[in-house]
């Protein structure tokens, strides 16, 4: 088919370049980010792990995390 279609070459391999970067994004924030969870049985609460300093996005522009007062309040009465 692609002998007698020869423009359907480079459609063809922008659709496989396109998989390929899609299947590599997906196990990259599969493997390397804390908001992506496979097992909720084993972590019922995984938000508890996440270190509000470290920032969960992928890029951040001139963004400073710091812990809310409040939050930390109410999280170190709950213990």
């Amino acid at each position: 088919m692609l002998r007698k279609r020869k423009e359907l070459i480079p459609l063809i391999g922008f659709m496989a370049l396109a998989a390929a970067g899609a299947t590599s994004a997906s196990f990259y924030f599969l493997f390397t980010k804390n908001d992506v969870i496979l097992n909720r049985s084993r972590n019922p609460e995984p938000w508890e792990r996440l270190d509000p300093s470290k920032p969960q996005k992928l890029f951040t522009i001139n963004q400073k995390w710091r812990p809310i007062e409040e939050l930390e309040l109410v999280k170190s009465m709950t213990k």
